[in-house]
């Protein structure tokens, strides 16, 4: 396989598990951890209005979904990558980064909950993928 195809594939595997891992958490958190009484979060529109309802522990499934997202990505990505894959793994890290800032930027939420997902559940978890899959390691002889 030609490596440029390789790289597209890993990055594409990459998102679509991590997507899929996010997606996952987000749908079971409510289950987990009860939404606050007034709280619609079947909207766009009905989540930004009841953000103010929320507490630290509302926050814990977004994190969650995010920092284990990116790091199930970036960990495929690298895994499939059969060259560059540390860059594989983070751009995967990047792609959902650009998603949690418009979120941050569309829902808003407290300030203390947008610096910490996007200073700690992005790149770092990127990183920590690629580390996790090998990619970082130097090429045995």
């Amino acid at each position: 396989m030609r490596p440029g195809v390789n790289i597209v594939l890993a990055v594409v595997a990459g998102f679509v598990s991590g997507s899929l891992v996010n997606i996952g958490i987000v749908n079971a958190g409510p289950s987990l951890i009860p939404l606050p009484e007034g709280a619609d979060v079947s909207t766009m529109e009905g989540l930004r209005s009841s953000m103010q309802l929320f507490t630290p522990v509302n926050f814990l499934a977004p994190f969650l979904a995010h920092a284990l997202g990116t790091l199930t990505g970036s960990f495929v990505a690298a895994k499939v990558a059969t060259s560059h894959r540390v860059t594989c793994a983070m751009g995967v890290s990047a792609c959902f980064l650009l998603g949690g800032i418009s979120a941050v930027a569309t829902l808003g939420g407290p300030l203390w909950f947008a610096a910490a997902d996007l200073l700690l559940a992005y790149l770092p978890m990127g990183y920590l993928g690629a580390r996790l899959a090998g990619a970082t390691k130097p090429p045995s002889a």
